[in-house]
């Protein structure tokens, strides 16, 4: 009975292993295969070589389970950090309000969005720089303006820990709004802002993109009205 029993287990032993193979083995190596890449990207950002890091940070993303959420939003924030660095800033600003948006419905804490918002203030107060020295109207560089202001005057009530520094980029952010143009002609460009071009245009296409969303569903909608099952409560 016992030599039996060995042997089943030895005729088992193939399946078991096919089975972690395609199983939870598959995501072990999915997450060595992502760790490889984190690596490679934190090395291009020690070079300074933003792009390489994106590009890291992307293949690491394709590679880690869906279910490895809270390391996903960390990926995700690496990456539109690397994505600011690279001067691509309006592009940034949309995958941080993507990212915080789905942290916020999943309930994720003040601490694990504080990140992402002091890194959507900061590229929101980037574009609204820019886009003044662009010679946008004020109604424009506006938005992005007082969307870094909001950013921070909410982290500086909430984060107490870091409350000094977001204090500060409030005040700077108010300090944009209110600075004369001959005056912010005159201060150094950030290293990230060098060489960008056409934010003021990008900006504007997002915002006509969001506005055209809600327009889009309420057509939906009531395309939709007449069809289908009855609404409850209907004779």
């Amino acid at each position: 009975m016992k030599r039996k029993l060995l042997l089943y287990l030895w005729l088992l032993t193939p399946v078991v292993l096919l089975a972690y193979h395609y199983g939870p083995g598959q995501q072990g190596v999915a997450r060595d295969e992502a760790a490889g890449q984190i690596a490679i990207a934190q090395k291009a950002e020690a070079a300074e070589d933003w792009r390489g890091a994106m590009a890291a940070y992307s293949a690491a993303l394709a590679r880690l389970p869906a279910t490895d959420r809270p390391t996903r939003w960390q990926l995700r924030l690496a990456h539109g950090k690397a994505r600011l660095e690279a001067g691509e800033i309006p592009e940034a600003i949309s995958d941080f309000e993507g990212l915080l948006a789905e942290m916020e419905k999943s309930d994720a804490s003040a601490s694990a969005t504080e990140p992402v918002r002091t890194s959507l203030g900061t590229a929101q107060y980037y574009a609204g720089w820019l886009m003044r020295l662009e010679g946008a109207k004020a109604e424009e560089w506006n938005v992005p303006v007082e969307g870094a202001r909001q950013q921070f005057r909410l982290l500086a009530e909430e984060a107490p820990g870091a409350g000094d520094d977001h204090r500060k980029n409030l005040e700077a952010t108010i300090r944009l709004a209110r600075m004369d143009l001959t005056e912010l002609q005159g201060l150094p460009l950030p290293k990230c802002c060098q060489g960008c071009k056409n934010v003021s245009q990008k900006c504007r296409g997002q915002c006509e993109s969001k506005a055209k969303k809600p327009a889009e569903k309420e057509k939906k909608d009531a395309r939709g009205a007449g069809s289908g099952q009855r609404p409850r409560g209907g004779s």
